[in-house]
């Protein structure tokens, strides 16, 4: 099978923190969408350090916001298995790394800095396929949960809501993918993927923005070097988030949308792929201010049985 990264495109965000935008690591890049029934093991690492300041369309000095950093390493254990053509599981385990920086005096002069540095296990994912469209898997349903286990009242005097591991909150998670060959030899292939979080169950008066991520793109997999098959990939993300809610959110300063495009590659020798992209913001509109990371990084090992 091609694999399935539908852990993979679009992620969520405090200042954009997490209001971060990891919701974009969430949905599946083109050349990982399954084409056979079987098993893969993955192991995903995503950056992103957010140090500029935003507000509406603009960058701002990092003096007029009190959040100064959020630099997070996201890991993922992932297993994912269809049965059959037509119906599949996945389960996902992340572990996040996180440092935060903020002005604990703000906007009172003179500046105050507090840091805090902390890791722990992050929201489990949990989804179930449907892809009996047609013979060839080529277009499909999604439908699972994202469960409250990550932590969300870690150092609550200097650490927002947005900005911990765990959002507190149980979300549905709905979404559906395509892809189509652009030629007759079947080596130029169109994709897409769409995500939508909806949280349900919340804690202790924060409930996260809905969010929507969706990816496009072509990739080209008739390149090899020696065993080893070469799929360079073209896509362009975009993420819709709205505002955050309850006396522990911010709803004047989280919610955005978001325009991003994204060059990968993946490389290929059954039963092991590595794929990796980065994801440059082209356009961006967020709701009061926020930290924006210039670019987030995301690389993926696979084991395919």
């Amino acid at each position: 099978m091609a694999g399935l990264g539908l852990a993979t495109l679009v992620a969520p965000a405090a200042a954009w923190g997490c209001a971060c935008g990891c919701g974009v690591f969430d949905v599946s890049t083109s050349a990982m969408l399954p084409s056979q029934p079987g098993g893969m093991a993955y192991l995903e690492y995503d950056y992103q350090n957010q140090n500029r300041v935003q507000n509406g369309q603009w960058y701002a000095p990092l003096s007029s916001w009190s959040d100064k950093q959020i630099q997070t390493s996201f890991t993922t254990l992932g297993l994912q298995y269809f049965f059959n053509r037509s119906w599949g599981v996945q389960a996902e385990i992340p572990y996040w790394f996180r440092s935060f920086t903020t002005d604990v005096n703000y906007p009172t002069p003179p500046a105050q800095l507090a840091s805090r540095n902390w890791s722990g296990l992050g929201d489990i994912r949990l989804k179930g396929y449907y892809t009996g469209f047609s013979e060839d898997m080529s277009s499909g349903l999604e439908f699972g949960v994202k469960l409250p286990t990550g932590a969300f009242n870690r150092d609550a005097d200097v650490v927002d809501r947005d900005t911990e591991i765990g959002s507190g909150s149980t979300d549905v998670l709905l979404g559906a993918f395509f892809r189509h060959n652009l030629n007759t030899a079947g080596t130029l292939t169109w994709f897409g993927h769409v995500q939508l979080d909806v949280p349900c169950l919340v804690q202790d008066g924060y409930r996260p923005g809905l969010e929507v991520d969706a990816a496009t793109g072509i990739y080209y997999h008739g390149l090899s070097w020696g065993r080893v098959q070469i799929t360079p990939l073209a896509q362009v993300i975009g993420s819709v988030r709205g505002r955050d809610n309850g006396w522990a959110a911010d709803p004047e300063d989280s919610g955005y949308q978001r325009i991003l495009l994204s060059p990968g590659l993946e490389f290929h020798i059954h039963p092991v792929t590595f794929y990796t992209d980065v994801e440059i913001p082209v356009y961006a509109n967020v709701k009061g201010h926020q930290l924006v990371a210039p670019v987030l990084i995301k690389a993926q090992l696979s084991y395919m049985f």
